[in-house]
C-alpha cells in the first residue's frame, strides 16, 4: 500500500516530467488554488493564485524547447498526516554550462479532500560566480550566430523576453514585444541567399541577474557585401535562463549629409 511519502515523491515526479514536456496542464494539475511560489526571478513578493503560477511556465518553456534539461537529482520528502514538505536538487539548463549548477526546490503540501497539493514552492540557483554567468550570455549569443545560419526563427526568438524592447534600424522609433521584434527577424532571415550573424568583439559584463553585451553586429548575405553595425543588449535571468530585455542597434551617420553611412567597417 502506498504511503504519504510515496504519493508525494510520485506527485513531484510527475511535475517534473511535465515540465521537461512542456505540459502545462501537467504542472498545474496537483497544485492549490492559492499557490504561493518564490521563483528565481521577481517578482519579490511572490507570484500568487493559480493563475498567476500558470503564467509563469510559458516563457520557460520556450527557453527549454532549445534543448535544456529539467530532471531530479536528488529528492526528499517528510509528510504529516495533513502537511508535508520536499527538498530536491535539479538539473535545470543547457548542454556545455556548469554542469555541476543545481536548481534548489522546496514544496510545502497539504492534504485537501484526501489528495496533496501543492501549497507552497520556492525555487532558487546558488549565486554564481560572474564568470560562469558571462559564458551563458556568451553561448546565447552563439544560439543566435547558430540558428541565424540555419535561419530558424524559433532558434532566434528563443532566448527573446515577452516584454522586450527593441531599437532597431529601421522605423519605428521602438519595436515592443517579442511578436513586433519576430517580424524583424522574419525579413531579416527572409533574403534569398545564405546569411550569417557574427559579433567578433563582444564585451559581456554580468550582475547579478542582469547582464549587458555589446560589440559590432556583422552581417553577411550571400552574394552581397557585409553590414556592420553597433549593438547593445540586456538580459534578465528569468526561471535560471538569460533572456533578452532590450536590444539598441544603430548604423553611425554622417553630420554634414545627415545619411547613414552603411559602408563602414572596424
Amino acid at each position: 500500500m502506498a504511503t504519504d511519502d510515496m504519493r508525494i515523491r510520485t506527485l513531484i515526479e510527475r511535475w517534473a516530467e511535465a515540465v521537461h514536456r512542456g505540459d502545462l496542464e501537467g504542472v498545474v494539475a496537483d497544485h492549490a488554488e492559492d499557490i504561493v511560489m518564490f521563483d528565481v526571478p521577481p517578482p519579490q513578493e511572490g507570484v500568487r493564485g493559480i493563475e498567476a503560477y500558470r503564467e509563469t511556465w510559458p516563457p520557460f518553456f520556450r527557453w527549454q524547447a532549445q534543448g535544456a534539461c529539467f530532471e531530479i537529482v536528488s529528492l526528499e520528502v517528510t509528510a504529516g498526516a495533513d502537511v508535508a514538505f520536499a527538498q530536491a536538487l535539479l538539473r535545470c539548463g543547457m548542454p556545455g554550462e556548469d554542469p555541476g549548477n543545481r536548481l534548489r526546490l522546496t514544496l510545502g503540501l497539504r492534504k485537501e479532500g484526501g489528495r496533496w497539493v501543492v501549497a507552497h514552492e520556492h525555487h532558487s540557483f546558488p549565486i554564481m560566480d560572474r564568470g560562469a554567468a558571462e559564458r551563458e550570455v556568451r553561448q546565447v549569443h552563439q544560439r543566435w550566430f547558430d540558428a541565424t545560419a540555419a535561419k530558424d526563427l524559433d532558434g532566434v526568438m528563443a532566448a527573446v523576453a515577452d516584454d522586450v524592447v527593441s531599437y532597431e534600424h529601421e522605423a519605428p522609433l521602438q519595436y515592443a514585444g517579442a511578436a513586433a521584434v519576430r517580424e524583424v527577424c522574419a525579413r531579416g532571415l527572409g533574403v534569398g541567399g545564405d546569411v550569417s550573424l557574427e559579433i567578433p568583439d563582444l564585451r559581456v559584463l554580468v550582475g547579478d541577474d542582469l547582464a549587458v553585451a555589446w560589440g559590432l553586429n556583422r552581417v553577411r548575405v550571400a552574394g552581397e557585401a557585409e553590414h556592420w553595425s553597433r549593438g547593445t543588449r540586456v538580459f534578465e535571468r528569468r526561471s535560471g535562463a538569460w533572456v533578452m530585455v532590450h536590444q539598441h542597434l544603430s548604423i553611425p551617420y554622417d553630420l554634414e549629409t545627415g545619411e547613414a553611412r552603411a559602408d563602414l567597417s572596424p
